[in-house]
């Protein structure tokens, strides 16, 4: 009878042991840990985190990020003075010392699908001369590149040539454009560039008008990956670069980077050398 009672109550005392554990007594010993094949065969899902920046797109394409040159950072801009004589200047070069190059972009009628993630990386300024008429089958296109610095300027309605043609056509072409592409891109265009880089006083004249603070050619043309040099085989500071939104466009991107890297210059935005562009 004394064995039955010592026996039950070691029982008691056994079952009694779960109370104690969720009653927050600190137990002799913690139960072990279970090894991972003691774990749920399913893990419960986890909330998907929210990303810090966007997904990446599709991988480049003809091109990679070594392909890009690494420029230092462009020196504070000094602006040019200019003309108050009811005309603009025509300038195919910025006249300083500054150690910069400027690119620009023409026209717009092929919409590569690189140009975007080309800028975005590069992280380069440029400036786009857009032909309204080019780009109105996809005017979103442009947009996307604001997004990544480019600045829209105006280069006509049709792409016409301007020389010899009356103020009135001329003021049509240059203030028509201009009026569009503010309405369309939320700022108005106050540079200007002549199709076919040929002008004459009364294209001048007009694009005063309408509000244009200078014109521009260009010193150096990119094309098919090669570029053409006015003066000496080398660009120089202050130049004005030519490429054109054609099928080659990462070609030419690319060489036209690699040049203004190889004459030790950093590409600038030409809108910061031109007083009352910003």
């Amino acid at each position: 009878m004394i064995l039955t009672r010592r026996m039950l109550a070691a029982v008691v005392a056994v079952a009694l042991l779960p109370v104690a554990g969720c009653s927050g007594t600190t137990p002799a010993a913690a139960p072990p840990s279970p090894s991972v094949s003691q774990a749920p065969s399913v893990a419960p899902p986890s909330p998907s985190p929210t990303p810090s920046t966007p997904p990446p797109g599709p991988p480049p394409v003809g091109w990679a990020l070594s392909d890009i040159p690494s420029f230092p950072p462009a020196p504070p801009p000094q602006p040019i003075v200019l003309p108050k004589n009811g005309s603009v200047p025509y300038l195919s070069r910025i006249p300083t010392d500054q150690p910069v190059a400027f690119l620009t972009i023409d026209d717009g009628f092929t919409k590569s699908p690189e140009a975007p993630k080309l800028l975005a990386a590069a992280n380069i300024p440029v400036t786009l001369f857009l032909t309204t008429s080019a780009i109105q089958d996809n005017e979103p296109y442009f947009a996307k590149l604001q997004e990544h610095g480019a600045v829209i300027e105006a280069h006509t309605i049709t792409h016409t040539e301007l020389r010899g043609k009356s103020y009135a056509f001329q003021h049509r072409e240059i203030c028509g454009s201009a009026d569009r592409l503010g309405h369309r891109y939320k700022r108005r265009p106050v540079l200007f560039r002549p199709p076919f880089g040929t002008k004459d006083a009364t294209t001048l004249r007009a694009a005063h008008d309408c509000g244009i603070k200078a014109a521009f050619m260009w010193k150096e043309t990119v094309h098919k990956g090669k570029v053409r040099y006015q003066e000496e085989h080398k660009v120089k500071r202050g130049d004005i670069i030519l490429m054109h939104f054609r099928p080659a466009f990462v070609k030419d991107f690319l060489a036209a980077l690699r040049a203004i890297h190889k004459a030790g210059l950093t590409p600038a935005l030409l809108e910061d050398y031109i007083p009352g562009s910003a």
